[in-house]
């Protein structure tokens, strides 16, 4: 019996040696593989560094090009930038045309009527609207921006309302995103003061 024990011993601590040397393999391996994810994230960083000693620039103190500040008045009106657009637009009248300005309006005719004696469509009629104070016509529902502008419809006022009418009286319900090219604002302009009992001279 004693000898049956012993074997038992023997066995049992065979087996426990053995998951041992197996558990410190494990442990071993595992090891072994934080220490290479530690020493490849450490190769990795100081190589970045090295690239950045190589490579380094220095950065300006001031950027090279300066963007002109913007400021909103509170009537909605346009930034000093598109001031600057309403008072050229007198300038380029001598190079835009009426002809032109006709063709730009067809794209505007499906919401504005602008012949003597047309009705309101989604936007108000447009016919003797340059001098025409904005908001006024009696048989149209104007938004609340609109009515609160209140200005009278300049050629310097229309050119920056039709450059972006969002922008110029924040609040309009006028969707349309603007026209871009200074000289179509122009020609469109021309073409709207033919459309009046009393044109304005802008050439």
């Amino acid at each position: 019996q004693n000898k049956l024990i012993k074997v038992h011993f023997l066995d049992l601590s065979h087996d426990i040696f053995k998951l041992s040397c197996t558990k410190f393999i494990d442990i071993f391996k595992m090891n072994k593989i934080i220490v290479s994810i530690f020493l490849a994230i450490i190769i990795v960083i100081g190589i970045n560094k090295i690239a950045d000693m190589i490579y380094h620039v220095e950065k300006p103190e001031k950027s090279a090009y300066q963007v002109a500040s913007v400021s909103s008045t509170e009537n909605g009106e346009s930034s000093e930038s598109s001031k600057e657009d309403g008072e050229d637009i007198m300038a380029l009248f001598a190079s835009a045309s009426a002809a032109d300005g006709e063709k730009i309006f067809s794209k505007c005719s499906s919401c504005h009527s602008i012949a003597k004696g047309g009705k309101n469509k989604i936007g108000p009629a447009l016919y003797n609207v340059l001098s025409r104070k904005a908001g006024s016509l009696s048989d149209y529902k104007y938004s609340k921006a609109m009515i609160a502008f209140a200005k009278r419809w300049t050629p310097e006022e229309m050119n920056g309302f039709l450059t972006k009418p969002k922008e110029w009286i924040k609040g309009t319900k006028m969707s349309y995103a603007g026209l871009k090219n200074p000289k179509d604002r122009a020609s469109l302009i021309l073409y709207m003061n033919n459309n009046m009992d009393n044109p304005l001279s802008l050439k």
